[in-house]
């Protein structure tokens, strides 16, 4: 076999390990993005614990079929990279979509969510969606506040007398 040939079976071993490893993958087309653009975005990547890489796409499709992910076949042509979340599935799609509105020469082809794919505007309703604390603390509080609310019952009568006694006090 020739070294090109091994060389392209360790690039397509390596996209597949990323795919199994990841969170969320959304594929994009990066046409027009100047390198500045692209420096911002890869920084804004490693803050959010996601990762950016450009693939050729017949390995990355290779990748997917060796997987056993169907339906990518009609979005890999052009210039094509792929973005993978580690940590969260939303912290890639949202970087995504934001330097896709900053800059408007990014755009989402597709996805992959917990190895199924999906289509580029589920995708970017992912991205709309706040960041896994943000929704742990709404939770919280909306776990909190029954009993909040029923310290503060408990709590009027003491409170109301307090003030009485203090007012008579105050004469």
């Amino acid at each position: 076999m020739s070294a090109n040939l091994e060389a392209k079976k360790l690039v397509v071993e390596e996209i597949k390990e990323k795919l199994s490893k990841a969170k969320s993958v959304t594929f994009v087309d990066y046409t027009g993005l100047t390198v500045e653009e692209d420096t911002a975005m890869r920084r804004e990547f490693k803050k959010n614990g996601a990762e950016y890489k450009v693939y050729k796409n017949k390995l990355m499709l290779l990748a997917l079929n060796e997987l056993g992910i169907k339906g990518a076949e009609e979005f890999l042509h052009g210039t094509s990279a792929v973005a993978f979340s580690y940590d969260d599935e939303v912290s890639g799609a949202k970087v995504v979509c934001e330097t896709a509105t900053k800059t408007k020469k990014l755009s989402v082809k597709f996805g992959l969510l917990n190895g199924s794919f999906v289509e580029g505007k589920e995708i970017e309703a992912l991205a709309k969606l706040p960041s896994k604390e943000v929704l742990l603390a709404k939770l919280l509080g909306t776990l909190n506040a029954p009993a909040s609310a029923l310290c503060r019952v408990l709590n009027a009568p003491i409170q109301g007398l307090a003030i009485a006694l203090n007012a008579i006090a105050t004469k």
